[in-house]
């Protein structure tokens, strides 16, 4: 996985071979980053202001959300771009984001999925980069460029914005996403409520500081186990009856067993169409005959139309999460453990093939 690249295939294994694997694609997701073009408003510039270096470039986190840009951007902006007087005027609770086509940016997505909706939107528009080299039933080789981001300083239409653009306010729906994946996962929120207030607390400044051990020094506790269990053989228990009812054990492997990624409820995962909806339902990592779900298989039910089942059908479509384009025999489970964001959710963006 290159830093922000989208075109290139990471085909997982056939099974998770060890731990150390797991925490490599771990570690490759929340390293990745997606280049930013952020241009002040001309119109709202300050008088005084040094027009010719309005516009900030940066390699941002993929894990990270726009509110924690703004401390750096300010500091650009006030070094560089405004004067003293400007400076003391401005309330950073003004600013806000759209992007260059005037869509108005969501606060709560991490910047990775920000930029690969803005891929997959690109793919249906007549200039779009992803047509380049794309076919039926061939994935796309993707340009990678800065997403383009105007900046305001004033006047934020808080009647569309979701949540104030705040680094608190983010930090609020972080946490509601990670309960809300913990759920989906396990079928109750316990191992998230039964976190200390400081664990919370440091599982947002791992975000906050982009900082990968301390962040999984907490989320270790929440998500599946990094050295999964054994293929079940049948499908896992229902949410009734889940492995979280059983009496516990003492046996290491039961417990392994236990919170290994083929038993979990379902798999937290997102689709994403081009300036479409979001569809969200179950993804349980093993089907009924008790083999393990793949993502043809999802895509395929959920979106038969762009994914038959077919073979001799060509896909209208590819599938883009974390930047990578994934390949069709991925196991929901792998994704779940490897490839998931650090809200839990594995965010898989649907693009068109032209």
């Amino acid at each position: 996985m290159s830093a922000y690249g989208t075109s290139r295939h990471h085909h997982p294994p056939a099974s998770f071979a060890t731990s150390a694997s797991v925490a490599l694609f771990r570690r490759l997701a929340w390293e990745g980053t997606v280049p930013l073009e952020i241009r002040v408003d001309p119109k709202e510039l300050p008088a005084n202001s040094d027009r010719g270096l309005e516009c900030y470039y940066i390699q941002a986190p993929r894990v990270s959300y726009l509110p924690l840009l703004m401390p750096e951007l300010r500091r650009f902006l006030m070094d560089v771009v405004f004067d003293d007087a400007a400076a003391r005027l401005l309330k950073e609770e003004d600013w806000w984001f759209e992007s260059e086509d005037g869509a108005l940016l969501k606060w709560h997505w991490p910047i990775g999925l920000i930029y690969d909706n803005h891929t997959i939107s690109a793919s249906v528009r007549p200039s779009s980069v992803a047509s380049i080299g794309a076919g039926a039933g061939a994935a796309p080789e993707l340009q990678i460029t800065p997403l383009k981001l105007i900046l305001h300083l004033a006047s934020p239409p808080t009647e569309k914005l979701l949540l104030p653009p705040s680094a608190e306010a983010c930090k609020q729906a972080f946490m509601g996403q990670l309960k809300e994946a913990d759920f989906i996962r396990w079928g109750n929120t316990k191992r998230m409520t039964g976190l200390r207030k400081a664990e919370q607390d440091g599982i947002w400044e791992g975000i906050r500081e982009h900082n990968f051990d301390d962040y999984w020094r907490v989320a270790s506790k929440i998500v599946p186990t990094t050295v999964p269990a054994t293929r079940p053989s049948s499908p896992p228990p229902s949410s009734s009856a889940s492995a979280h009812g059983r009496p516990p054990s003492n046996d290491p492997q039961n417990a392994q067993d236990r919170d290994g990624a083929y038993n979990v409820r379902s798999v937290p995962v997102r689709l994403y169409l081009p300036d479409g909806p979001v569809i969200q339902d179950l993804a349980p990592p093993v089907l009924e005959d008790g083999t393990p779900n793949t993502l043809t298989h999802y895509l395929s039910t959920h979106l038969p139309l762009l994914f038959p089942l077919q073979v001799s059908a060509p896909d209208l479509a590819f599938p883009l999460a974390q930047g990578v384009i994934l390949p069709p025999e991925t196991e929901m489970a792998w994704l779940g453990v490897c490839l998931a964001g650090a809200d839990g959710w594995v965010n898989v963006c649907v693009g068109l093939l032209q």
